[in-house]
């Protein structure tokens, strides 16, 4: 199974329009941060987590062709937005791409995006998709997907687990029953904001405390900020902690 970050930022992006922070200002790919998203691959079977903002332009550079399946953490903004490029894919497919996720996501993406599902003749082309509520483990063409709830702030976000790796996106606290869920993996991908505390968000040092419950093999880094750069936090990590960077693929 490979797993490709198509994008690694926060709901701003890095850089951030206007900013001119030296993070915001590195020639470091490493510190360029499209939204949060990533394409998973098991053979021909494609799933994608996430429609970013940027997804037109996180498939080009990362030579996706075809989607089979989409998951979705939650519904804002920087999570969707890219909801309209899935219309893309249904040119090489003869069927709607099913999209997956909380009954209160599924929701929010008819309501954001309900000219997709009018029933109505048009020239105009958009997307061909078929939402499905989660109501339980998925199997996705033999592949087993886990939902795992976990806490934004107030907000429920569905984290996934596909056997030995976990993406865990847009987080400030795992419930105790979510976290024996995510025990025993090779790789843990979790969100990890910033140093500085915010109240919808693992910091860092928080990021870390977690992944010292959880103990993966691995874990990678995902949804940061511009405050963060990424080679000299890189080095103040853990061993086997990492920061991911948008185009970062890595076996499974």
């Amino acid at each position: 199974m490979k797993i490709t970050f198509l994008g690694t930022g926060t709901s701003y992006g890095v850089p951030i329009v206007g900013c001119e922070c030296r993070v915001c200002m590195s020639d470091n790919p490493k510190n360029s941060r499209m939204r949060s998203s990533i394409f998973v691959s098991d053979g021909e079977y494609n799933i994608l987590i996430d429609t970013a903002t940027e997804l037109r332009i996180q498939c080009l550079k990362n030579n996706v062709k075809r989607l089979d399946a989409v998951l979705l953490t939650h519904a804002h903004a920087d999570h969707v937005l890219g909801f309209d490029d899935l219309r893309h894919f249904n040119r090489k497919r003869k069927t709607n791409i099913p999209v997956y996720g909380s009954e209160e996501t599924v929701n929010n993406v008819y309501r954001m995006f309900s000219y997709a599902f009018e029933e109505v003749s048009s020239n105009g082309s958009k997307p061909k998709v078929t939402l499905i509520p989660i109501e339980g483990n998925l199997n996705l063409s033999g592949i087993e997907v886990i939902p795992v709830d976990v806490m934004h702030g107030q907000e429920r976000v569905t984290a996934y687990r596909f056997d030995k790796f976990a993406y865990v996106t847009d987080v400030s606290q795992i419930p105790q029953d979510s976290v024996e869920k995510l025990k025993g993996l090779d790789l843990l991908i979790i969100a990890a904001l910033r140093n500085i505390p915010h109240e919808k968000h693992f910091s860092i040092e928080q990021a870390i405390k977690m992944v010292s419950t959880l103990k993966p093999k691995q874990a990678l880094f995902t949804h940061i900020a511009h405050e963060v750069e990424h080679e000299e936090t890189d080095k103040t990590l853990p061993v086997g902690i990492k920061l991911a960077y948008d185009g970062l693929s890595i076996d499974v």
